[in-house]
């Protein structure tokens, strides 16, 4: 049995607080080298079993309140919490876990959950926390979030035509198409968010203190820094790391995008899969359940190697500014966890060590 290792002399809890911590990776690989002499660590590929964490969308966006979406939780704190209590479990766990995988939320300028995708009759864009949702005789509106509405007839901005194949009246039928998909499948109404995660913004990177963890790991057991990056189809949202929400073309005319078939046999085949990271309501619970989606289609009882930190992860809220939230996902986050468990996935503390997880033999 692995026993948890000591804390690497560079690591701060306290700079999982800070936008911007950035880590020296020469010295990070130079105390990795030195760690790995004094404790005989294995390397990873020579471990076994197979013990996969992947951290889902710790960007710096979602970690900090200096970021365009941070995710607080109900304490205000939650994700500069959840980081530092992610690294100290990777720094504790480094010679049990083989490999790390983080995932990069990766979006640019016009995406259909933001803002500058869509404008009004007038054409003026659209506010974020707000929805687009469907009027009785099927046209987009904009609507607030208590379910006012703002805007009747929203379209696509027909600037972006150009750059996506400069057919206008295509453009409008995939967006409706679309919003009637989210419905027809009984996911979320589509909701626009502030701009966030980027890519070449400071906010798209990993927060400081996770990227140092990560690199730890991988210097340390040989393992390479694997990414997933997802999220930059600019006509359909992609929480999962999976398989973006909608997979299909108005017209059937081929697929708008693809489920993540190398990153699912992978995990297939891993002997212990943990999720962690940000948002519990949203990224996390969706990378998840199509995960749960793929096992159950091949055995369901496999679902007893996937283990979901659930203190490393919040649910997003939006406070009101008066003490409450004009919107809080906690309520789904916690049925998300719910799910998982009657679905035989094991929820667990971050601070019970890996030997200790129920149904795992080291």
């Amino acid at each position: 049995m692995a026993s948890q290792l000591s804390l690497p002399s560079f690591f701060d809890p306290a700079n999982a607080r800070a936008w911007a911590y950035r880590p020296n990776l020469q010295q990070v690989f130079e105390e990795a080298t030195a760690f790995r002499k004094r404790h005989h660590v294995k390397a990873s590929a020579a471990s076994r079993p197979r013990v996969h964490l992947v951290g889902i969308d710790a960007q710096k966006d979602f970690c900090f309140p200096e970021g365009t979406l941070y995710v607080a939780g109900r304490s205000g704190t939650g994700a500069m919490d959840d980081s530092a209590r992610l690294a100290s479990f990777i720094y504790r766990e480094v010679d049990v876990i083989t490999d790390i995988t983080m995932t990069m939320d990766t979006h640019f300028a016009y995406q259909i959950f933001f803002p500058a995708f869509w404008v009004t009759e007038a054409g003026e864009p659209l506010a974020p926390h707000s929805l687009i949702d469907l009027d009785p005789s099927g046209r987009m509106i904009n609507v607030s979030l208590a379910g006012a509405v703002l805007h009747a007839n929203i379209r696509p901005n027909p600037a972006m035509a150009a750059w996506l194949g400069g057919d206008y009246a295509w453009l409008c039928k995939q967006a409706q198409y679309y919003v009637e998909e989210l419905k027809r499948a009984g996911k979320y109404t589509l909701y626009l968010w502030p701009f966030h995660c980027i890519l070449g913004t400071d906010g798209h990177a990993l927060a400081g203190v996770i990227a140092e963890a990560r690199m730890f790991h991988a210097f340390l057991r040989g393992a390479q820094s694997h990414c997933e990056v997802k999220g930059g189809n600019p006509l359909t949202e992609n929480y999962s790391v999976l398989r973006p929400e909608v997979l299909g073309r108005w017209d059937g005319k081929g697929a708008l995008a693809q489920k993540n078939t190398a990153f699912i046999e992978r995990l297939m085949r891993d002997d212990i899969v943990a999720f962690a990271g940000q948002a519990a309501s949203h990224c996390v619970k969706s990378s998840i359940e199509d995960f749960l989606g793929e096992i159950v289609a091949v055995d369901p009882a496999l679902a007893r190697k996937v283990y979901v930190l659930e203190d490393c992860m919040s649910a997003v809220t939006v406070p009101d500014g008066k003490g409450g939230f004009v919107v809080d996902f906690t309520p789904q986050a916690q049925a998300a966890l719910d799910a998982f468990r009657k679905a035989g996935m094991h929820v667990v503390s971050s601070t019970t060590p890996i030997a200790q997880w129920p149904g795992v033999t080291l």
